[in-house]
Formats: C-alpha cells, sequence, structure tokens
C-alpha cells in the first residue's frame, strides 16, 4: 500500500481524485513528487487522508483541520480539546436550531393536515416570510 497512483489512493479513502487534489490545494495534503512519470502515495499519506475525512465528518472546517494537524505533531492535547469543545458547542447550537425548525414544521404540518379549508398552512408560512428579507420563519431563531 506504499505506492498507489491518486486514483488508488482515492478509492482507498473512499474520496474523488479532484477531493485530494483539492486538499493538496489547500495545503492539507502534500503533492508527492513524479516517479516515474506519476505520483505515489503511501500509507502515511491514506492516514492523514482519511485524519482530514474523519475530522470534517465531526464538524472541523478545513482551517480547523488544518490546525489539527499541525497539533497533531506537537501533541498540544489542551489546544486539541479546546477546539473539540468548541465544536461540539457549535454542533449544540446547530441541533437546538434544527430541533426548532423541527418542531415548527411539524405544528405547521398538523395545522396542515387538520381538514381546514383555505390554503395550506405550510405554503402560507413559507410565503409570507418571503416578504421579509430573512426568508422562511421555521426553525430560524426570532
Amino acid at each position: 500500500m506504499d505506492t498507489m497512483t491518486i486514483s488508488a489512493f482515492a478509492h482507498a479513502a473512499g474520496v474523488g481524485v479532484e477531493t485530494v487534489r483539492f486538499y493538496q490545494r489547500r495545503g492539507l495534503l502534500a503533492t508527492p513528487a513524479r516517479t516515474g512519470g506519476v505520483r505515489r502515495y503511501g500509507s502515511a499519506d491514506l492516514r492523514r487522508l482519511r485524519f482530514i475525512r474523519s475530522a470534517q465528518a465531526a464538524g472541523f472546517t478545513l482551517e480547523g483541520i488544518a490546525e489539527l494537524l499541525a497539533l497533531d505533531a506537537t501533541h498540544d492535547r489542551a489546544r486539541v480539546r479546546t477546539l473539540a469543545r468548541a465544536r461540539i458547542e457549535a454542533l449544540d447550537a446547530r441541533i437546538a436550531e434544527l430541533q426548532r425548525a423541527r418542531d415548527a414544521l411539524a405544528e405547521l404540518a398538523d395545522r396542515c393536515g387538520s381538514g381546514r379549508r383555505g390554503p395550506c398552512p405550510i405554503l402560507e408560512a413559507f410565503d409570507a416570510n418571503t416578504t421579509d428579507a430573512g426568508g422562511p420563519s421555521v426553525g430560524r431563531s426570532t
């Protein structure tokens, strides 16, 4: 597994070749020198790419991932913990926002199914909120 082409490398990590190139342009992955006209990737590259994907799945931005990668070499656990806690706070806020959106939409769906005549409350709510510059208010903090 120490001599993968970019195609095999991307496949092993479950991403596309363009994703690999994107991470290289962003400085998250090194671009190996060509050997015999072909770039070869090794197991350390694969570990790094999987690290990037895992951190992304946890919601870290590319900038945050770059910092995590740099911290990996320093073993600064306190800073990593701080970054993780900040990410948890952001996730908690997003979960609360999604819960509000879900609750608002569930209420509108119940009203829509009540059998009352007139416009659908869901469509009416979305339409009424397009006149204010903020868009629909389902789930939006007020």
